[in-house]
């Protein structure tokens, strides 16, 4: 099957007033399309109901750009035709043909937007009953060995058969700035579980050990020309104060919990330590799933 368009999906964003939502989607629409452009990606980008599509001829490498982008949860490369039930049916069975045989079972996954002279399950019924005609599989909706996913939008309707998981959390930069203070490898994971949440970061260490990582860590997440400040611990509090960052961000968990006081009589700003109730076992867990190694 030859895909032709991604379907691109957020969470969180969904649930946004209405002026706030279109705000949240082109802050990630702009980070999805400046990253395509750092990475040479042609592309053409669409939104509709609650969904974004990628019109790209390199899907592969789509994929594993979006899958660390901050802000989507899951993506799916698909195919698209007409909503008219006929187009439908010639695609289904296109498809079925070369992914289902007699000895398998399938499931069809139907869904619907818009106004149409059907409901998800009339297609469903309809195709399901094409493709065993054609293939003579069998239905299994519950433990299938294929799965065949269809969105009907409107006039539109999307075949694909996977959906990859994203990042999830908030698009980068649609919330405030915050200052990150990276001595150790751990203190850039702290970082993550902020940008995470739609925090637009920069980068201080006293440490040009870490730069390397920083920047590898910065391009490897598709921060897009993120600032890393090389400063003394006695700057802190200037350079805080000085570009009025929103909140201060470090690696410190539990066991530094004197480290956190004496910071905050340094600092007047909001002392973010998302790694508070970590261990080491989980903070290098997750350091390595994330691409960071301590």
């Amino acid at each position: 099957m030859k895909y032709e368009v991604i379907i691109v999906r957020y969470g969180e964003i969904g649930l946004k007033a209405k002026a706030t939502k279109r705000i949240f989607e082109n802050k990630l629409i702009n980070h999805i399309k400046s990253t395509f452009v750092k990475q040479n990606i042609s592309n053409k980008i669409q939104i509709f109901r609650g969904r974004i599509y990628i019109y790209t001829d390199q899907i592969k490498q789509s994929i594993i750009v979006l899958q660390k982008i901050f802000g989507i949860t899951s993506i799916s490369p698909a195919v698209k035709t007409s909503s008219k039930i006929d187009s439908m049916v010639t695609l289904a069975i296109y498809i079925s043909k070369d992914n289902i045989s007699k000895k398998n079972s399938f499931a069809l996954r139907v869904s619907r937007t818009g106004t149409h002279s059907f409901t998800s399950q009339d297609i469903a019924i309809k195709l399901g009953n094409e493709i065993v005609n054609t293939t003579g599989a069998s239905v299994n909706l519950t433990n299938p060995n294929f799965e065949l996913y269809i969105e009907i939008r409107d006039k539109d309707a999307y075949f694909f058969i996977e959906k990859i998981r994203g990042i999830g959390g908030l698009p980068y930069g649609s919330q405030g700035k915050v200052l990150a203070l990276i001595d150790k490898k751990q203190s850039i994971l702290a970082s993550w579980y902020m940008l995470r949440r739609g925090c637009k970061i920069v980068f201080s260490t006293n440490n040009q050990s870490l730069q390397k990582d920083i920047t590898s860590f910065s391009n490897n997440w598709h921060l897009n020309n993120s600032e890393i400040l090389l400063i003394s611990n006695n700057d802190i509090e200037t350079i805080a104060n000085k570009y009025k960052y929103e909140a201060v961000v470090t690696g410190n968990n539990i066991e530094d919990f004197s480290e956190i006081e004496k910071l905050k009589t340094k600092i007047k700003l909001p002392i973010l330590t998302p790694l508070i109730s970590m261990n080491e076992k989980e903070i290098l867990e997750k350091t390595k799933e994330i691409g960071l190694h301590i």
